[in-house]
């Protein structure tokens, strides 16, 4: 049977698009200064931890997001980390700086680990984190599946990394790869709610792009991206050099939500894609349109 979109709800957009989280990378400190005034004082920025970046880059980012008025969420990427003295290398020059409270923990993209860590949820096991200052822990979330993982390891993955994290009494968020459809996301939650995992939820949301760049990030995560699921999203595989922001998306799944009665604590995570004033700026008209 078909999912029916419910009636836009004007206050069900709002509640979701507020507290929205953002992402950068280490090369994007010049965007972030551009972009500050526009973002509102005390939003959640993740660092990303690219291969081609070094700790130096990673930190100063970081520390740039938090001398901003931000929250900085550095990303720890396990397959990347060379060895346990890297890791807490990493993790005492986020404290020195004062950006260790909240980070996001993910496996990588390296097909072989680089050292001792081959999933984030090793990283969390080392019990490194909280001697290091960190209060919050990210891990991800897979509303369409990964790739590479089956999805009843991503599932078991997901409930022993909040285990872990709840009894080394470390608050959690679950952070998704953007999605283009709303119904895999209403599912993926209900199913996340059932297994008895309440942690806040962010919906990995694209921010306003190029539509062809759109399309190649998600072929390249293996997201679904037909030509049904890019139409619900609202824009059109004919006019590929055109761009595309995440109205009609937000707007169905605030609607969708408001009827969820397992929805409770759902925020949006936007993937800039380098457009950190882009997404910002599109976040607040978004917010002034539904705002009487």
């Amino acid at each position: 049977m078909a999912q029916t979109t419910p009636a836009p709800d004007p206050q069900a957009a709002l509640d979701l698009v507020a507290d929205y989280s953002l992402e950068m990378t280490g090369k994007d400190v010049p965007g972030l200064e551009e972009a500050a005034a526009v973002i509102p004082q005390g939003t959640r920025i993740n660092v990303t931890f690219l291969g081609n970046e070094d700790l130096e880059m990673r930190v100063a980012a970081s520390k740039a997001v938090l001398d901003h008025g931000f929250v900085p969420v550095p990303h720890i990427s396990a397959r990347r980390l060379g060895s346990r003295g890297q890791l807490e290398e990493f993790l005492l020059r986020l404290q020195e700086v004062g950006a260790s409270e909240h980070v996001f923990v993910v496996g990588g993209d390296p097909s072989e680990p680089e050292g001792p860590y081959a999933s984030s949820f090793d990283v969390i096991h080392t019990g490194l984190l909280r001697d290091f200052g960190v209060r919050e822990v990210s891990i991800a979330g897979y509303p369409e599946g990964h790739p590479d993982i089956p999805t009843d390891a991503l599932w078991k993955h997901l409930e022993d990394k909040s285990g872990v994290l709840k009894e080394q009494g470390l608050d959690a968020v679950i952070l998704t790869q953007f999605a283009f459809d709303t119904g895999p996301v209403l599912a993926w939650i209900r199913d996340v709610r059932s297994r008895g995992v309440d942690t806040q939820i962010r919906i990995g949301t694209p921010g306003p792009a190029g539509i062809k760049r759109l399309l190649g990030f998600a072929r390249r995560f293996g997201i679904g991206a037909n030509a049904i699921i890019v139409k619900k999203y609202g824009f059109s595989l004919t006019n590929l050099m055109g761009t595309a922001g995440p109205d009609t998306f937000v707007s169905d799944l605030a609607a969708l939500l408001a009827a969820e009665p397992s929805s409770e604590d759902v925020k949006l995570h936007m993937y800039t894609f380098g457009g950190l004033k882009a997404t910002a700026q599109w976040a607040r008209e978004f917010t002034a349109a539904r705002t009487s």
